[in-house]
């Protein structure tokens, strides 16, 4: 399986939880079905992480479109243009990367003290500032960077991150849905991957991004 079916899937996936919340709430199985989205999307980050030529344009991209996603995201949760104290996903993704970045340093054995103090700011901001997943998403994007391959251990190693990150963290900072738990039923998706692109130009690039805030936009404008 590609990258660009991944994301389409993860898309797919995010738009039915989102859809339960604004225009659909009597249907709880899509909130069910939308608990696989965000692995998704956290393992797709790390994937970018890990072939990005820049890390540095990478973070502003994805910080531009945190800024751009920050009203549509408001909106769909809140019914406000301003929300304060709920922020949207990709600000968890941004934070997760930080993290990652900092974990590679520590590894290799550089800039040890600097990068001690960006995964423990990274988790406190996300939890301050109540990022979408809070510190939980934080740590699953950490988890698929740390875990990252096909072996028989590393698949295992997922599978208890991811299962203890939904069940047990995401149950002590306000996540405590039982439906939370089936996150780990991305994983098999997930393991499908064959690390190949698929279908890729600019086009597709930049409807990938834009697909989050204006679908938010969107099902905000109908549920109002």
């Amino acid at each position: 399986m590609s990258s660009f079916v991944l994301h389409i899937l993860a898309m797919l996936l995010m738009l039915c939880d989102h859809l339960q919340l604004t225009l659909l709430p009597e249907l709880p199985v899509l909130r069910c079905i939308g608990r696989l989205a965000f692995p998704l999307f956290a393992f797709m980050a790390v994937e970018g992480y890990l072939h990005t030529r820049s890390l540095k344009n990478y973070l502003l991209r994805l910080l531009m479109l945190a800024v751009i996603s920050e009203i549509p995201f408001d909106l769909l949760v809140s019914g406000s243009v301003f929300y304060p104290v709920h922020q949207n996903v990709i600000w968890t993704i941004i934070l997760g990367l930080c993290c990652i970045w900092a974990f590679e340093n520590i590894a290799a054995g550089r800039k040890m003290m600097p990068s001690a103090v960006v995964i423990i700011a990274s988790l406190a901001a996300a939890i301050i500032a109540r990022v979408d997943y809070s510190s939980a998403g934080v740590l699953t994007l950490l988890a698929f960077y740390a875990f990252r391959g096909n072996t028989l251990w590393c698949r295992l190693l997922q599978l208890l991150s991811l299962g203890f990150i939904n069940l047990a963290l995401h149950g002590g900072i306000g996540f405590s849905y039982p439906y939370q738990a089936l996150a780990v039923l991305s994983l098999p998706i997930i393991w499908l991957y064959n690390g190949s692109q698929g279908l890729h130009n600019g086009v597709i690039k930049t409807a990938n991004y834009l697909f989050y805030p204006a679908h938010m936009l969107i099902l905000a404008l109908f549920s109002a």
